[in-house]
């Protein structure tokens, strides 16, 4: 009787463990309470200013004003986005500022993507070193390059126009180029040897192999390389201005990130006389950092399951 005894409550108590811890296969309730805990918690301190800046940017002044109005607007005052498209210039700024970022970031993908395939593939004398150069490249602050690039640019005659961003991307110097050139590496050292070997057999050169072979499969690292180069180049506003507009307020290059950082006297500038006290407040403010960061999610929303599985495969190590 006892020992039936001992047997039952042993049975229960290792069912209650694996109700709550889990086993190899599944996780327990207390595990996944656990991870889901941390989930919300975690999101929650990245989503509290996306929604304060949206919910914001719909209140009118009344509802500014009143303090029992916190995050539901009495009503979707869609002026201050109005307001805030006319002072930003929304359309021209958004054109330019996806030339800005588009053109750069293209050349970042072509180039890195050689190199990346060149690291990957061939062995040849100091290859080491120039990994090493370009690890210590990224590690390197931008701010110690950046009077001697400013100089650079200058005595080049590419200050102040699109080249700034396209020529360096074009030599493999682009924004954090070297982080783009190990996820290609990365990726393309799992391409199993094989298919290059095949490839060759069939009497594919190099060049050949590379376009055929090796960069249709590397369309997860293209689409991760795409969408931080795209999203670094379109926040980048101090390197903008000092490079691409080369520090003048009459130059064409700039973009919607740039007018939000001088949204202020924009908005001040070509608001009427003796209402402009009274027109610049939160929400317009809000309504034009909402314009300005809409594009980026729009696109992570479009391209999300893409990005998930691009992150997932760039970090799985090959043969």
């Amino acid at each position: 009787m006892r020992a039936a005894t001992t047997i039952k409550h042993r049975f229960t108590k290792e069912k209650f463990h694996r109700f709550i811890f889990g086993t190899r296969e599944k996780q327990g309730v207390g595990r996944q309470t656990v991870v889901y805990l941390l989930l919300i918690c975690i999101g929650f301190v990245y989503l509290y200013p996306v929604l304060y800046m949206f919910s914001t940017s719909f209140m009118n002044r009344d509802d500014l004003l009143d303090s029992s109005v916190k995050w539901l607007p009495s009503t979707l005052y869609l002026q201050n986005y109005i307001d805030a498209a006319k002072s930003m210039d929304l359309f021209t700024n958004f054109c330019k500022g996806v030339l800005i970022a588009g053109l750069p970031t293209l050349c970042n993908v072509l180039i890195c993507m050689c190199i990346g395939y060149g690291f990957a593939r061939y062995n040849f004398k100091g290859k080491k070193l120039c990994m090493g150069l370009l690890i210590f490249s990224y590690i390197l602050p931008s701010q110690v390059t950046m009077i001697p690039t400013y100089v650079l640019y200058n005595n080049t005659g590419i200050l102040g126009t699109l080249w700034a961003f396209v020529l360096p991307a074009l030599l493999g110097n682009g924004l954090n180029a070297p982080i783009f050139i190990l996820i290609f590496y990365q990726f393309f050292k799992q391409v199993p040897k094989v298919l290059m070997e095949a490839a060759a057999i069939d009497g594919a050169g190099h060049f050949k192999a590379f376009v055929r072979i090796a960069v249709p499969s590397a369309a997860p690292a293209i689409i991760t390389v795409v969408l931080f180069s795209f999203v670094w180049y379109w926040n980048e506003s101090y390197l903008t201005e000092m490079y691409v507009q080369g520090l003048s307020t009459k130059s064409v290059w700039t973009n919607l990130v740039i007018q939000l950082k001088n949204f202020d006297s924009a908005f001040q500038t070509k608001a009427s006389v003796g209402d402009t006290a009274t027109s610049l407040n939160e929400s317009v403010r809000m309504a034009a950092t909402s314009l300005t960061v809409l594009p980026l999610l729009i696109m992570y929303f479009a391209l999300q399951r893409y990005f998930i599985e691009s992150i997932d495969r760039t970090g799985i190590t090959g043969e």
